[in-house]
């Protein structure tokens, strides 16, 4: 029996395409939609970030003035007068270093800068005399020295070297003179004795011996060699010697020392009279173990170094003061010491290793 195939109408194929052409003409419509509203998102977004990037800067650039609105009631406890001293300090370090390099002219410029600065200051003031002296402009360091004087006991032990330096005068050396003349420390001539002038006593020789020692840092003598005037009669009880060393913290601060100091005279009578100089000698012991000396020790065992008394003898390695105090932070090292001899609460001499300390080393303990 013969099938009959059905075959579509003409009809149904257009049908069919339009039906598909709408389909793929939505689809193509929908696609396009997207696309321009991602992209118009897209520009948005752009467009927007520069007002939020500026937002957090404006913000930034204005919080710099309310801590300036706090400036002044911080600012305003500190005292005026600690930048003045600061600075008086930095240029009385440089004119040392300018000076020490032999520039005295920049030296004294930076002195008396910081004179203006800090006018009472005896350092700046003793610092600015001595170079006077150095250049043979006496007539600017009596007037500098003056200026110590008129301090007062306030200035410590520059009003006494003040004092001394206008009581004795400082004599003119003339461009003929063959040589320059011998003074101590302190920059008082001295006789033929080795004794400044004016005074009963003077130091003629001091020599530093250095022990090696595997349990101390540092140990070292000094054989101070003082002589007595002949002829002059010595009163024993007026007679006080003074040795006082000095060591540096850090490199920098000048501090009186925590080590361990002796004294002993080499003769036990010591009286000026079958010896003269007489040698008095004074150990600095620094052990690597052991617990510093205070700074009031230290300054009453100078002050009892009296001749015609027993002297003070060493102290044993393990021994500790009873009277000590804590050391100042930081790393010490031997760095000098200041010798001074007084008869009858005059100053007769001083001598000091590096002479610098005569202006640097703290005023001791009275």
């Amino acid at each position: 029996m013969p099938v009959l195939a059905a075959s579509p109408s003409p009809r149904n194929h257009r049908s069919y395409f339009i039906a598909l052409g709408l389909i793929i003409a939505l689809a193509a419509a929908e696609i396009l939609a997207t696309l321009i509203h991602f992209s118009a998102k897209a520009r948005a977004e752009r467009a927007a970030t520069p007002t939020t990037t500026l937002a957090p800067m404006a913000s930034r650039s204005a919080a710099p003035p309310a801590p300036s609105a706090l400036s002044t009631p911080v600012s305003s406890p500190i005292p005026p007068s600690s930048p003045t001293l600061s600075a008086s300090e930095r240029l009385l370090r440089e004119a040392r270093a300018l000076n020490e390099r032999g520039d005295t002219a920049n030296a004294l410029a930076r002195l008396q800068e910081a004179s203006q600065r800090d006018p009472k200051n005896p350092q700046v003031l003793a610092e600015m005399a001595t170079i006077y002296e150095s250049i043979q402009l006496f007539d600017r360091s009596n007037e500098t020295w003056r200026k110590i004087q008129e301090l007062g006991p306030s200035a410590g032990t520059l009003y006494e070297l003040a004092d001394m330096k206008l009581k004795t005068g400082v004599p003119a050396v003339t461009a003929n003179s063959p040589e320059q003349t011998i003074t101590d420390t302190a920059g008082t001539p001295l006789d033929n004795e080795g004794i400044p002038e004016g005074s009963n006593f003077g130091v003629t020789d001091i020599a530093t011996e250095e022990t090696p020692d595997p349990e101390a840092e540092t140990n070292l003598r000094l054989k101070i060699a003082i002589k007595a005037r002949p002829g002059v009669p010595i009163d024993h009880s007026k007679l006080r010697i003074m040795v006082l060393f000095y060591d540096l913290v850090d490199n920098e601060k000048v501090v009186p020392t925590d080590a361990d100091v002796s004294y002993e005279w080499m003769n036990p009578k010591h009286d000026w009279i079958e010896t003269n100089p007489e040698t008095l000698i004074v150990t600095y012991l620094r052990s690597k173990t052991r617990a510093g000396t205070s700074e009031a020790a230290l300054s009453a065992a100078a002050a009892a170094v009296t001749p015609g008394k027993n002297s003070p003898k060493p102290r044993k390695r393990a021994e500790s003061n009873s009277d000590s105090l804590p050391s100042d932070p930081g790393r010490r090292k031997y760095l000098g010491y200041v010798i001074r001899i007084f008869y009858n609460d005059k100053l007769q001499t001083v001598r000091a290793e590096p002479t610098h300390l005569l202006n640097d080393a703290p005023n001791p303990s009275p």
